[in-house]
């Protein structure tokens, strides 16, 4: 039989701006971040805000004059009827709010409030449609004050796509980057023959001559998130017995012997995502290598923070476990999750939620989830179905999108050509039927 040797892949981890070394909260307010996110807002549109509206001033919320026409710039608050408080848990009247589904709170009510230092204002007006937009996303906007004191948008001026670092020289020749993510090993919907398949495959232990040679061309395998499902019913706040302590640690074996078998034979990096061992706010620290002795006994594994973001061979990738595409969906509306994921970029911003309604750590200097380079690849873990497409930019940007199915339920995995940024599945099916 032929032996094929693995190709390789120039690597270089970009997570260092979602490090948080010296963690303190005493003393800080999430108010910070909203600060930094308009600063660096500000300094991002104001040679785009020149040259869109050359003739107007731009003013704070404070300056603004009765039907004086001028550009404000700051973040959007949206004000939302039904959004979830935990003052109503309290709430006499809490009977009165009506029944919602509770993957959504979008009401008719809604409407959208500008922000900026020192002030607020209500907008109208038929350009800004409240269901798709959320609470942390910055505009700016050319207007004027009504006599009501609200602010009539006139038109508006977004942040757009980043400008796009170019990659090297295209390459020859085929090579693969595997995404996996919801694996959920522990869990009731866990299937460990269709993981096994998944190993099996990408470590060349499938298939005949073909399919071994495709195998070899994987240069990295990214599992995006929820990858350990505790058992319910583990973690209930009382004292473990030893059942309990062996439930506990047993997904966490299994899973660092099938990560040991897929580091052994390629480069892994392994996100944390909602479920896992790991911080619940964003961003997310890597999991302890402590976790995955087998594992992390090679250097092929690599324990990233979530977001994760890397270069291979040149080309930049950015990836999230899903966390904040999951909340826009909440918040605001969209046709697909596709849809979600470009409006992130369009408004160069990760998670514009955090920390409103998605937990985030209360950064006073920086605001990391500001996206300053356009990826050429961007991939959300842990979504409903497949979805891939080509993003085009009006400044020749190419940009892969990419929702990664839950494998617990799907049994897809993604897999892209570094060669074409040609994209398709690998479905791993365990049913055993005739």
């Amino acid at each position: 039989m032929k032996l094929f040797e693995r190709k390789q892949a120039i690597y270089k981890t970009l997570d260092e701006r979602y490090l948080i070394n010296g963690q303190r909260y005493k003393g800080q307010q999430y108010s910070q971040i909203y600060f930094a996110r308009l600063h660096h807002l500000r300094n991002l549109l104001h040679s785009p805000v020149t040259n869109w509206k050359p003739h107007l001033q731009v003013n704070t919320v404070l300056e603004l004059e009765e039907n004086k026409e001028c550009v404000i710039v700051g973040t959007i608050y949206k004000h939302m009827k039904l959004k979830p408080s935990i003052l109503d848990e309290y709430s006499k009247e809490r009977t009165a709010v009506p029944l919602v589904k509770p993957h959504n709170f979008l009401h008719p009510d809604d409407h959208l409030i500008l922000e900026d230092e020192i002030g607020r204002v209500k907008l109208k007006g038929s350009l800004l449609i409240p269901t798709d937009f959320v609470t942390g996303i910055g505009l700016a906007l050319h207007g004027k004050k009504t006599s009501e004191g609200d602010f009539l948008v006139l038109d508006v001026l977004e942040a757009g796509l980043p400008r796009q670092i170019k990659p090297r020289a295209q390459l020859g020749e085929d090579k693969y980057v595997v995404f996996i993510s919801g694996v959920n090993v522990g869990s009731n919907i866990f299937n460990p023959l269709q993981f096994q398949l998944f190993v099996d495959h990408v470590t060349g232990h499938l298939g005949g001559e073909n399919e071994q040679k495709i195998a070899s061309e994987i240069v990295r395998v990214v599992i995006a998130g929820n990858s350990i499902g505790i058992p319910q019913g583990v973690l209930n706040g009382q004292a473990l017995t030893a059942e309990d302590q062996s439930k506990l640690i047993e997904p966490i074996k299994e899973i660092d012997i099938l990560l040991t078998q897929l580091v052994a034979a390629v480069p892994l990096d392994m996100m944390p995502g909602p479920i896992d061992p790991a911080n619940f706010f964003l961003p997310q620290q890597p999991l302890h290598q402590c976790l995955f002795p087998g594992a992390s006994a090679y250097n092929t594994f690599f324990s990233c923070t979530n977001p994760h973001q890397f270069e291979l061979d040149g080309f930049q990738f950015l990836g999230t476990s899903g966390q904040n595409i999951d909340d826009l969906e909440k918040y605001s509306s969209a046709k697909t999750k596709l849809e979600f994921v470009e409006r992130t970029l369009r408004c160069r911003h990760l998670a514009p939620t955090a920390p409103n309604t998605l937990g985030c750590y209360p950064f006073t200097e920086k605001d990391p989830f500001f996206i300053e380079s356009c990826p050429n690849v961007y991939f959300v873990g842990n979504q409903e179905k497949y979805e891939t497409r080509l993003l085009q930019g009006p400044e020749k940007q190419l940009v892969r999108l990419i929702c990664i199915p839950r494998f617990s339920e799907s049994g897809v995995a993604v897999m892209l050509n570094l060669k074409n940024f040609d994209c398709h599945t690998l479905n791993f099916s365990a049913d055993l039927d005739p």
